[in-house]
């Protein structure tokens, strides 16, 4: 580990963002007398290019804050907020740990022990590695992480077989951007500036998103189009270029199969429905169509906020259709893209160890219903341990998440940097160690290169990474498998298979010597130019067998947002409330920065103007947001930014520092999606009033 002692120089270490975002940056960390005093991007880094987000600029306030966990704390009174919790030892904390695993084992069995985590900590050892490990071989409840990504991946692999698409770094070429559920200004910047690049060469930029966001505004068309229909937009653009011959038979008859199916489908989406469906212009639709056809290389960039509805998985699956119907694949700037994941070996087996599980295996608990599964799961769940992640703030449906975290018999052990909304709630609080003060080596979803993250200082205090965390229950509950003695370095060496052709040339010592390398995939080449699709038949699959088994619709299809199909419910709450990030928050992290609250200001909710007048809204005011799960309120906002009928809710605040000590997740819905049991974050109906 290079740090700097007392007295000695400032040093630079290199670092990787751990953060849930597909530009995964590489940092420069300045570390002066045991403190990270600066961040910058780490100009040699291909993706980064010395450029980082505001939130991550300042990430010495985030390591060095005053908030921090320092040790172990045990609560004193009741749960919720205000809780009171006292200084122990790790010695104490472990030992309340195995009594209490021991004793619920025994009474009610290991699977009625939930391990709750997600993307806090992107790193490969951080996310997934000891942790698993060690509730594999506990025989806990697995626990089906579906909060973010789970449907859009099923539907777009069901296509295309993999997460897999055309390289980022060749978007400078395409002479057609088309940006699809994705604000790339905020979400995915780095992408961003490439595009910017290709506008420069004469790209055009197309926008579809229900809001202008930043980035809909710097584009040459942006298509407003109501949340959830996204497959029905997708299906009426086949219609035209079926319609039209705007095709490249070529291409769809040596790599595609289920060609005539889809045709017969898309034949039921004329324009004037899918254009009614949108709530867009059909006009709209037929230039689109025969711009996509005759404008090559075309590329669709799109992102996982589609997927956070009833057809979320549908939605994705219909977008990945179309490059293979006009032969966007052969170009090494066009086709689509959901994820560059799928092209990283992973050696996920090896990291995380299934193979210690008990048979049976145990019972799966999805994390998107844990509200209610707290309330209503047979046999009940008696623990919860959670680390990078605070469902509280997360969790859709936040007031049965309350409910069930709330219960006096839950045993709850939080694992965080921060005393969160979910810490609030917990027996045990577990201070954890930043990214700064741990090894962890780093895949991307957004680009094609591997990433070490060295530690800049020591744990602060006695916090600990993921992995000595567990390392040290698993020799406490008496595990003696001898995986539960691999260091860090063991765990990065088992991350890959570095025999993969894509790691080739490349081996731990190497990357850990250099600090980043590219998938060893050549430059400027079209992944799917000769076919050879990742996926059963080895060719997209316009009709899938794998869904067909599934029990799910063979053929892209449009699927409704559900609680449209409730007329009593869409009459009742006729505004649709979608909620993604605000601009200075990453879900919930960074939602406890003095300095991005201050920019926030306060929890908003924007309105059209004509849904504003209609409510006698005028704007500043506080509005009350509300449906039959719950309400939250908010700062109103009035804007030609969302569409009629649509209101946006910034998000994820925490609760307690909420002016009302709730958020936008009170509203949202625990159903799941059509596919890959995901979450339904915007398929929420709502309305809207003064306070």
């Amino acid at each position: 580990m290079t740090t700097s002692a007392a007295g000695e120089s400032p040093t630079i270490v290199r670092g990787v963002c751990p953060h849930d975002c597909p530009d995964t940056c590489a940092l420069d960390l300045t570390v002066h007398d045991g403190r990270v005093i600066k961040v910058v991007g780490a100009a040699d880094h291909p993706p980064t290019d010395g450029v980082l987000c505001t939130k991550v600029a300042f990430y010495p306030e985030r390591l060095h804050h005053p908030d921090r966990l320092l040790f172990p704390l045990r609560r004193v009174g009741t749960k919720g907020p205000g809780a009171k919790f006292v200084r122990i030892s790790w010695d104490e904390a472990l030992a309340t740990i195995v009594e209490r695993f021991q004793r619920i084992i025994a009474e009610d069995g290991a699977e009625s022990i939930v391990p709750y985590s997600y993307a806090g900590n992107s790193g490969l050892l951080g996310y997934a590695s000891m942790d698993r490990r060690f509730f594999h071989r506990l025989g806990a409840a697995q626990l089906d992480r579906t909060i973010c990504a789970s449907a859009g991946a099923m539907g777009y692999a069901a296509t295309i077989g993999a997460m897999r698409g055309f390289d980022p770094e060749n978007i400078v070429d395409a002479r057609l951007i088309i940006l699809w559920g994705t604000n790339s200004v905020v979400s995915n910047l780095h992408f961003w500036r490439l595009v910017q690049q290709a506008k420069r060469r004469g790209a055009r930029l197309v926008a579809i998103d229900p809001l202008r966001t930043a980035t809909a505004e710097k584009c040459d068309q942006h298509l407003a189009l109501v949340p959830g229909t996204d497959s029905a937009l997708a299906l009426g653009l086949m219609h035209v270029l079926i319609r039209d011959g705007l095709l490249d038979r070529d291409y769809i008859d040596r790599h595609c199969i289920g060609f005539a199916a889809l045709a017969e489908r898309a034949a039921e989406y004329p324009v004037d429905r899918a254009a009614a469906l949108c709530g867009i212009d059909a006009g709209e639709i037929e230039a689109l169509a025969h711009a996509y056809a005759t404008t090559q290389p075309a590329a669709i960039r799109t992102n996982y906020g589609i997927n956070r509805t009833a057809g979320g998985g549908m939605a994705l699956r219909a977008i990945a259709c179309l490059p293979a119907l006009v032969g966007a694949w052969r170009h090494p700037a066009g086709g689509v893209l959901l994820s560059t994941s799928g092209n990283y070996p992973v050696a996920s087996a090896a990291l995380e160890r299934p193979d210690l599980m008990p048979l049976p295996r145990p019972r799966t608990i999805n994390m998107s219903t844990i509200g209610h599964d707290l309330l209503h799961a047979t046999p009940p769940i008696k623990a919860l341990f959670v680390y990078n992640s605070n469902p509280l703030a997360v969790a859709p449906q936040s007031g049965e998440v309350v409910r069930g975290f709330a219960r006096e018999d839950l045993f709850t052990v939080v694992h965080d940097l921060f005393q969160t909304d979910t810490a609030d709630y917990a027996d045990l609080v577990l201070p954890a160690a930043s990214h700064a003060e741990q090894l962890d080596i780093h895949k991307s979803y957004g680009h094609l290169y591997v990433q070490v993250n060295r530690p800049a200082i020591a744990p602060i205090a006695e916090a600990l990474p993921n992995t000595e965390l567990f390392r040290r229950l698993a020799r406490a509950m008496g595990f003696r498998e001898a995986c539960f003695a691999d260091s860090d370095e063991d765990l990065c060496r088992q991350a890959f298979d570095w025999q993969d052709e894509r790691l080739a040339g490349l081996s731990w010592e190497k990357l850990k010597a250099d600090g980043h390398a590219r998938l060893h995939l050549p430059r400027g080449a079209a992944p799917f130019a000769d076919g050879a699709f990742p996926t059963p038949s080895g060719k997209c699959e316009f009709f899938s067998e794998t869904l067909a088994r599934a029990g799910l619709d063979p053929l892209p299809t449009f699927i409704a947002p559900r609680e449209w199909r409730e007329s009593d419910l869409a009459s009742e709450f006729p505004l649709a409330l979608i909620t993604p990030p605000a601009r200075n928050f990453l879900n919930s992290t960074f939602a406890n920065s003095a300095r991005f609250l201050a920019q926030e200001k306060s929890p908003a909710v924007w309105l059209h103007p004509v849904d504003a007048a209609a409510r006698g809204i005028d704007g500043g005011e506080s509005v009350r947001v509300f449906n039959r799960r719950g309400e939250f309120h908010a700062r109103a906002v009035v804007s030609e930014r969302t569409r009629v009928g649509v209101a946006q809710a910034t998000s994820i605040w925490w609760r307690k520092l909420s002016p009302d000590g709730r958020n936008c997740n009170e509203v949202t819905s625990q159903e799941l999606t059509d596919m890959g049991s995901g979450a339904t974050f915007y398929d929420c109906l709502v309305e809207v009033c003064r306070i």
